[in-house]
């Protein structure tokens, strides 16, 4: 069943039964909708048990509802990549913190969803994991389900972010894959997903780039070589470039960039100013350098880099002239984030420039940036009010998910008796469902409805 409350990408969550036993894929939140509109749609299943919980990655949108999900099925225990196990805290703990100064600041008496104690509290719960290590559910025994043998899981590298994973499900006669999201690509610093073995009978395939074509001839390099030049001119007039991440994941691999251009001479070096849970995932990033697959194993970003973290009273005031670098949360610019507060002072001066290197949607401050023209007055957010654009704005497509062509050459590799398409907008997952079938017709294709289910 796809619980995810909108038609779009959304709060990722699915609850699937097998062999008698069921397992909620994900638990996140809505990143566009507030309280508890932006849950997944937990109400559906309310009259079912779940046996455990399974996290492909720790960003808000599959992780952020975790102890809601809890709270509803107490006796789950979750599973997620040994690597996710390192962030899954600090992530929730972060995700009160912004909760709080929401109601405060929003009024939005449904925050905090759930507390600082009530994550302290569901932490015994949480069991990392090793890829491609194959682990039962754990089934409590007063259940009386001896005679039915749990399935099992298996985590595999997706290479998206640190942890993610795409997630196996094997039972006794059918397997079950979900991709998570996933990168097929070598990143900066994480290699390429490591799903060369993935066989199964039905796949859960994600959408995020179904409506996106990639021009000929682009490549990241190409992409990178278009953000040297574009730096370059932007410090030749003094402005400054303002880079909007997620904190997990695109800060990290847009800092190796920096840094390794840095090194090889093809940028100046000089400080890069971030926020400050960029920083500690950056940390971790480093810390964690010799358990991840990746490349550049010995760059330590803390040590290669002049990080500087940028509080509120530092952003007010420091000058936007330069080519100053700045690498803030939050990717899609969501109010009252470090990027959102930068951009409003950045937005009317035709000497700055704001280079995005991630997905935006549309319907959020960072997505309406972008679609707006030079010289137009557009609403930026409630709190930003009406801006003119005059800043220089442009999209490098330094994407953490894999192309729409490669994860149909997925599917084509795997040959799934069923595949179903999730994360992504209707056009996306609607381009994706015409060119399985037409590329391999005897694959059924479904796309579930948010509350539908299917048996499959």
């Amino acid at each position: 069943m796809n619980l995810n409350p909108s038609d779009d990408i959304g709060a990722s969550s699915w609850f699937v039964e097998m062999d008698g036993h069921r397992i909620l894929l994900d638990a996140g939140t809505h990143p566009k909708l507030d309280g508890k509109e932006a849950l997944p749609l937990y109400g559906e299943i309310a009259n079912e048990s779940v046996d455990a919980i399974a996290l492909s990655h720790c960003h808000h949108d599959h992780v952020g509802s975790l102890p809601v999900a809890l709270r509803q099925f107490p006796n789950a225990h979750v599973y997620m990549t040994e690597l996710s196990y390192f962030l899954i805290e600090r992530v929730l703990h972060n995700s009160v913190n912004v909760m709080m100064r929401q109601r405060e600041e929003f009024g939005i008496e449904e925050y905090p969803l759930y507390t600082h104690r009530e994550v302290d509290d569901l932490a015994y719960l949480f069991q990392g994991c090793k890829y491609n290590r194959e682990v039962p559910w754990s089934v409590p025994p007063h259940r009386g389900r001896a005679e039915s043998p749990s399935p099992t899981l298996e985590f595999y590298d997706a290479g998206h972010a640190l942890g993610s994973a795409g997630i196996m499900i094997r039972g006794r006669r059918e397997t079950f894959f979900y991709t998570g999201d996933v990168c097929f690509q070598d990143q900066t610093l994480l290699k390429g997903a490591r799903f060369e073995d993935v066989s199964a009978d039905v796949m859960l395939v994600e959408t995020t780039r179904g409506a996106r074509e990639i021009p000929a001839g682009q490549t990241r390099q190409s992409e990178v070589d278009r953000l040297v030049e574009a730096i370059h001119s932007v410090s030749e007039q003094k402005g400054a470039i303002l880079i909007p991440v997620f904190a997990l994941g695109r800060t990290q691999e847009i800092l190796a960039q920096l840094a390794l251009l840095m090194q090889e001479g093809k940028l100046r070096k000089q400080p890069v100013y971030i926020g400050g849970l960029g920083r500690v995932y950056t940390e971790i990033y480093d810390l964690e350098a010799h358990r991840v697959h990746r490349q550049h194993t010995n760059l330590k970003l803390t040590e290669a880099l002049n990080l500087i973290v940028l509080d509120r009273d530092k952003m007010e005031k420091i000058k936007l002239s330069g080519g100053r670098l700045f690498v803030l949360t939050a990717g899609m610019m969501s109010e009252k984030t470090a990027a959102h507060e930068l951009a409003t002072r950045m937005v009317g001066d035709e000497r700055q420039a704001i280079f995005f290197v991630g997905y935006a949607d549309h319907e959020t401050p960072g997505g309406r940036l972008k679609a707006a023209k030079h010289g137009e007055t557009f609403h930026f957010s409630n709190s930003g009010g009406e801006l003119t654009r005059r800043c220089r704005v442009e999209d490098f497509d330094l994407t953490a998910h894999a192309n729409r062509d490669e994860l149909v050459d997925f599917v084509g590799r795997v040959g799934p008796k069923k595949v179903l398409l999730g994360h992504g907008l209707p056009e996306a997952r609607q381009w994706m469902e015409e060119e399985i079938k037409r590329r391999f017709p005897k694959i059924k294709v479904f796309q579930p409805t948010p509350g539908g289910s299917l048996e499959v």
